[in-house]
């Protein structure tokens, strides 16, 4: 599906979709809890799609409608495939829970996900009684029950990694500690496992030792189940934050004030001085959602601004540095790529022009908010890639007067 935005301010009221990363977790511990959860505010995904499909397969009844799922959780985990579809979290979260249940399956992906990389579980679960059929990629098989002990993980891959075992640790039946042998990035999605665990009455212990994160998890506990509501999420409504500080008008709702999402440092960076963007440098360490859409806001603010820490990015949906940069470069803008950062420089109004999405949600969403400082159409290609993360986001777009004509 390929779309053509026409240049128009933005008003009115939009709720955010609820934070995708607070779903998968809140779906992954009520299949895990001995009883019958209720998880309400859910936005529909193709990412919780597959996370509620890979449940099924390790045991959990799910039953999900109109944003509420049902989730009966604590049946017998069944071999068979795991398609993960496009998702990181599902994959990086599933595996050391498949280990812990005992589960013989395979894991499949698609898109860019074959060649994300798994290194860490292989290495640390392959010490504590998990056999994979090869070294990496997928598909990848798994068998063996996961046994407790001491897990080393590098912090600078991924916090996933992290979560995927504070998920399964607990469920084994002796005491398991994780230590990071780097600095841990993306923080605050480990503390958004940390809180959702306590949710389902599971208790991580965190301490430090030489500067970094130390997670002690008791083992023999169990998932409580637990009714909850998900919160609106941050790396969504970034897109509308940017959009009011281009000139728009939009009010939010369905945000919590008291979250531990480190996307909520968007209400900081897109803020308006005396009628102007001030230029920033910005860590995307604890960030990578909201560099895309930063781009957008880099090239209206004054002067010069960088971002910084974004190695990572190159192993998204899509390469974020070079699918960014070229977003941003396609639309007059001007943007450099470096090895792990982005330099962009003012750009007063954008001139129009198509963008190819890379099949990136996200790049997808940063272009339609980069249209708004726009003197001509932007056309995008591929924009049905929102399915991923955000499915009604054109609908949104337009409901706040936006002009999307499918092409």
């Amino acid at each position: 599906m390929d779309i053509r935005i026409t240049p128009q301010k933005l008003h009115g009221h939009v709720d955010i979709p609820s934070s995708k990363s607070y779903s998968h977790r809140a779906v992954i511990a009520a299949a895990l809890a001995e009883g019958t959860s209720v998880i309400t505010g859910v936005s529909a995904s193709a990412d919780i799609d597959v996370t509620c499909r890979a449940m099924s397969v390790l045991g959990a009844d799910i039953c999900g409608e109109n944003g509420t799922y049902t989730i009966k959780g604590a049946g017998r985990p069944a071999s068979g495939i795991i398609d993960c579809g496009e998702s990181g979290s599902t994959l990086r979260f599933l595996i050391p829970i498949a280990a812990a249940l005992g589960a013989d399956v395979t894991f499949e992906g698609h898109g860019k996900l074959p060649t994300r990389p798994i290194t860490p579980y292989i290495r640390e679960l392959g010490k504590k009684g998990i056999r994979f059929d090869k070294e990496g990629g997928l598909p990848i098989s798994m068998s063996g029950r996961l046994q407790s002990g001491e897990f080393l993980l590098e912090g600078d891959i991924s916090s996933q990694f992290i979560t995927g075992l504070l998920f399964a640790l607990p469920l084994l039946e002796g005491d398991s500690v994780i230590r990071l042998t780097s600095p841990l990035e993306s923080k605050p999605y480990a503390d958004m496992t940390v809180s959702t665990l306590g949710h389902f009455g599971i208790t991580v212990r965190e301490s430090c030792s030489n500067g970094l994160p130390v997670y002690e998890i008791k083992g023999g506990q169990h998932y409580k189940p637990c009714d909850m509501r998900v919160e609106g999420d941050y790396s969504q409504a970034a897109f509308f934050y940017v959009a009011n500080a281009l000139g728009c008008d939009i009010d939010m709702g369905n945000l919590a004030e008291d979250t531990v999402q480190g996307d909520r440092i968007i209400e900081q960076l897109a803020r308006v001085e005396n009628g102007r963007i001030p230029s920033f440098v910005q860590d995307a360490s604890d960030v990578p959602d909201l560099v895309p859409v930063l781009t957008v806001l880099a090239s209206a603010a004054e002067g010069t601004s960088k971002i910084i820490n974004a190695s990572r990015l190159r192993i998204k949906e899509s390469d974020r540095l070079e699918s960014a940069a070229a977003m941003i470069n396609a639309l007059g803008g001007r943007v450099t790529v470096g090895e792990d950062n982005l330099v962009i420089e003012h750009c007063a109004r954008f001139k129009g022009g198509t963008i190819d999405s890379y099949n990136d949600h996200r790049i997808v969403m940063s272009a339609a908010i980069a249209a708004v400082m726009s003197d001509a159409p932007v056309t995008i290609l591929g924009a049905e890639a929102v399915n991923k993360s955000y499915p009604r986001f054109f609908d949104d777009y337009r409901s706040l007067g936006g002009i999307a004509e499918i092409i």
